[in-house]
């Protein structure tokens, strides 16, 4: 379930469609449908035929609420939220397109395979359904009966109940009544990866899932080496946080500037000790320094957020809220940022290559800032040297594997029940 934008985050509706509605909208469906598994083709999103017919076979629109629009259901990018807490966040969401493509990819299933899919919503059972066929058998889980139930009246109505079990469980826990699957496919984002998963996957299977490392969401197809995991596919993608028993709640530190306004620092860990050296810092001078790394535009850099989170002392995320300083200059920042004492700083960008890219650089506040700016642009520096162009392996390592044989070059990052190695290749 992927983590949509806070503009598509729109009260759940019914769903299901009438008959008088679904009719003249066949058509039009079947189209959007036929476009958009072109568009994720050649995005290379899809590569197997097995993905692809599962794709054209599958109406994702009989899984969203009725009263989204078919353009939306069978837009490449675009998650549905289908259920809200009562604050407006999302706690379920049909995944976008191209991230449900992707998993299913880097599940490679086969005809036959019994699947486990951790975060329950219909639409991506009934995908792995029609890969998997008659003689597969899907289990999908949550924590949440009203998901559950949404979920299970959704496979029943659209002919895949005899192959999809949905069941409400907190996958934390295991899986009640079911032996080992052949892949294990989690759609929430997960901090860490209990043990009882470990236990569920066959010794040639597959885990995919979006592991969340220190606030920075990667999806990786994780294959067993020995007594450990090692990565075999990874995709940049955000998801809604897991509930229950595996859930890791953020810790939230409000600045607030002369206008009453906040911005807001999210640390997933690393929290600094003391907190109190940043109050009224947002009312301090501005600090800037530039790093000379620069990137044209419309090419990805998602990679530097990744490596601020293994290797930036202080590391956070940013919210800020309307009418702040940073909310005025959206477009020239980017919401990541560390402490440092008493500054913080964050990501920002100028124009660069004769306005044909910019250049990355920090800009920060406090009576530490330029010292917060200058750890920030030595990692974009050291990302710029080490990190870019390069596709990092990961590494899980569970409590009781040997540790010694983690590679010597590996960063190394705890979680509760093992650790999360990354390494970045030698660049030729």
């Amino acid at each position: 379930m992927t983590d949509p934008s806070a503009e598509s985050q729109q009260a759940a509706a019914p769903t299901g469609r009438s008959t008088d509605d679904a009719a003249p909208n066949a058509d039009r469906a079947a189209e959007l449908r036929a476009a958009l598994v072109e568009n994720l083709r050649a995005d290379g999103k899809i590569t197997s035929p097995a993905v692809e017919a599962a794709f054209r076979t599958v109406a994702r629109e009989r899984f969203l609420p009725a009263d989204v629009p078919l353009e939306k259901a069978y837009a490449v990018d675009d998650a549905v939220v289908t259920k809200l807490d009562e604050h407006g966040v999302a706690l379920s969401s049909v995944s976008a397109a191209y991230i449900q493509a992707r998993m299913l990819e880097q599940a490679e299933l086969q005809p036959g395979m019994r699947v486990l899919e951790v975060g329950s919503g219909g639409l991506n059972a009934a995908l792995i359904a029609e890969i998997i066929g008659e003689k597969g058998r899907v289990v999908s889980v949550d924590i949440d009966p009203e998901v559950t139930d949404r979920a299970a009246k959704l496979v029943d109505e659209t002919g895949y109940g005899s192959r999809v079990r949905v069941l409400v469980a907190d996958a934390e826990h295991g899986v009640p009544g079911e032996g080992q699957f052949d892949a294990i496919i989690v759609t929430v984002g997960a901090w860490d990866i209990p043990p009882v998963w470990l236990d569920l996957l066959a010794d040639k299977g597959v885990l995919v899932l979006p592991l969340i490392m220190n606030g920075v969401t990667r999806t990786i197809g994780f294959r067993r080496t020995g007594d450990h995991l090692e990565s075999a596919s990874i995709e940049v993608a955000g998801f809604v946080p897991m509930q229950g028993a595996g859930r890791h709640p953020e810790r939230v530190f409000m600045l607030t500037d002369p206008n009453g306004k906040q911005v807001k620092l999210r640390f997933d860990s690393g929290v600094p000790d003391d907190m109190s050296p940043l109050d009224g810092v947002l009312a301090t001078d501005r600090t800037e320094v530039w790093s000379g790394a620069t990137i044209k535009h419309r090419t990805s850099f998602a990679d530097l957020y990744l490596w601020f989170a293994w290797h930036l002392p202080g590391f956070c995320l940013l919210t800020v809220d309307d009418g702040t300083e940073l909310a005025a200059e959206r477009g020239t920042w980017f919401p990541f940022g560390a402490v440092r004492g008493a500054g913080f700083a964050y990501l920002a960008i100028r124009p660069a290559l004769d306005g044909a890219g910019v250049e990355f650089g920090a800009c920060a506040y406090g009576r530490d800032g330029e010292l917060a700016a200058t750890a920030v642009v030595e990692q974009i520096r050291a990302w710029d040297r080490h990190g870019r162009h390069t596709e990092p392996m990961f590494g899980y390592w569970p409590a009781g594997s040997d540790h010694s044989q983690i590679p010597a070059d590996a960063a190394v990052m705890d979680k509760t029940h093992g650790v999360v190695t990354i390494s970045w290749p030698a660049r030729g």
